[in-house]
């Protein structure tokens, strides 16, 4: 009877970390990805958006990735890693309702600031929620738990985008009160506060029914200041890349890909803009790919299981070689939806068996540590690969010449992972661990 109720919490806490996923993905599709840009642009900045625009998302993701590691080092010294999911989650909560007030053009910087606080909330909060799923999943279970987090998430993240999409095409529409123009932004408004909502009510679980970890650290570190012990921690970190040699050589080829698929993704609305491609044609396809890469991403976490990590990452990024080759010969709008199946099938998989892989490679006493290292790769996962779009589709005049220039991002990433040694990756984590004692 214990058993069963010890699996039943097992189940019930996978259940609670993988619906975290569900709950902030409303902030990625509907806030960053499609609703707040284009409001952004059409109401707010009236012309000269995307310089203002790009300089936001770039503020925000570096403070994000300057503070993740530091603070991570800091929850795990003190067992505080739901306590610090809940300030970042909170943080990006009421930053995204307050984008409400957001009307005419005069509330530009407060929108810009209120999109860089809720940027560093959405970000802040992946850091230790990342570093519980090491503590949640059992060992052998840790890639379907990851992908399945993933899946979660872009059903959720899709689905309140459809409902939002229907809100701005069809509200307007129904309200003969006001003019359409205003209709629309009014609706627009209201999508961006369903957000605010949906983060927070889903994300009520994860507090409920998953537990804090014990902290755990070296017996010299007993007594002292958490701050002194967190940004000691990141210099030892920096220091002693050779103790973890396969962990780093992961996180550094995994930065190298990941420049490959994020550019994919933030690109791709731009690239079918300047093929002529329709609107509705890209919101279709964008909308497709969340609901397509759900059951992918299960599909990945069963591969990662039978082929290892390194052989379904090598296959995710094998397609990603083909999409951007296929990306070359795009010439009609129908194109953009095979592309957008392609990506579909490998965007959840390739970044849920990355997550998981970390979490396999990293010490579990360090684990919201690294991943914040490992959130600084992922924030960065979108300067190279753009600014090497950008160059070359500047020289050539031929946005196809742009993408298909990703192919060596996805080419590097897979010669780079055969030099990874998982086994002995796993091996140094639980040494480490082994010497560790309860703080």
């Amino acid at each position: 009877m214990q058993m069963e109720e010890t699996e039943k919490q097992y189940k019930r806490s996978v259940w609670a970390w993988t619906m975290y996923d569900w709950a902030n993905s409303a902030f990625a599709t509907t806030v960053m990805g499609v609703v707040l840009p284009t409001y952004f642009a059409t109401y707010i900045a009236q012309g000269a958006a995307v310089p203002i625009w790009g300089n936001a998302v770039a503020i925000g993701s570096l403070i994000a990735a300057l503070l993740s590691p530091i603070l991570g080092a800091i929850a795990d010294f003190k067992a505080r890693k739901k306590l610090f999911m809940a300030f970042f989650v909170a943080l990006g909560v009421i930053s995204t309702a307050l984008l409400w007030f957001v009307v005419e053009p005069a509330d530009q910087t407060m929108c810009i600031l209120l999109y860089i606080l809720g940027t560093i909330g959405f970000a802040g909060s992946l850091v230790f929620y990342d570093s519980l799923l090491p503590h949640v999943a059992k060992a052998d279970e840790i890639d379907q738990v990851s992908s399945r987090g993933y899946a979660l998430g872009y059903i959720g993240g899709g689905l309140l985008l459809l409902v939002n999409a229907i809100m701005i095409f069809v509200g307007p529409k129904l309200i003969k009160s006001m003019p359409e123009v205003e209709a629309t932004a009014l609706m627009m408004r209201l999508s961006l506060v369903s957000v605010a909502v949906w983060w927070a009510v889903f994300s009520i679980p994860i507090f409920k029914h998953v537990k804090e970890p014990t902290a755990r650290g070296e017996s010299h570190e007993i007594g002292q200041n958490v701050i002194t012990v967190g940004f000691q921690r990141i210099f030892t970190a920096l220091k002693g890349v050779s103790q973890y040699k396969d962990l780093f050589l992961f996180m550094l080829t995994f930065f190298v890909y990941a420049n490959g698929i994020g550019t994919i993704i933030t690109m791709a609305a731009a690239f079918a803009s300047d093929l002529g491609f329709s609107t509705l044609t890209i919101l279709g396809t964008f909308l497709m790919v969340q609901f397509v890469a759900a059951p992918f991403s299960i599909l990945f976490g069963k591969l990662g299981k039978k082929l290892g990590n390194k052989k379904a990452i090598s296959l995710a990024l094998v397609i990603y070689t083909i999409v951007a080759i296929f990306g070359f010969f795009m010439a009609k709008e129908w194109h953009m939806f095979v592309l957008g199946f392609g990506v579909a099938m490998v965007q959840g998989g390739s970044q849920a068996l990355s997550r998981s892989l970390i979490g396999k490679l990293m010490p579990k006493s360090k684990s919201a540590e690294f991943y914040g290292f490992y959130s600084v790769f992922e924030k960065f996962n979108t300067v190279v690969g753009p600014a090497l779009m950008a160059f070359i589709t500047a020289k050539t005049g031929d946005p196809r010449l742009g993408i298909v220039s990703l192919v060596v991002f996805f080419v590097a990433g897979i010669i780079m992972l055969r030099f990874v040694n998982v086994e002995r990756g796993i091996a140094r984590a639980e040494s480490v661990d082994a010497e560790m004692v309860e703080l």
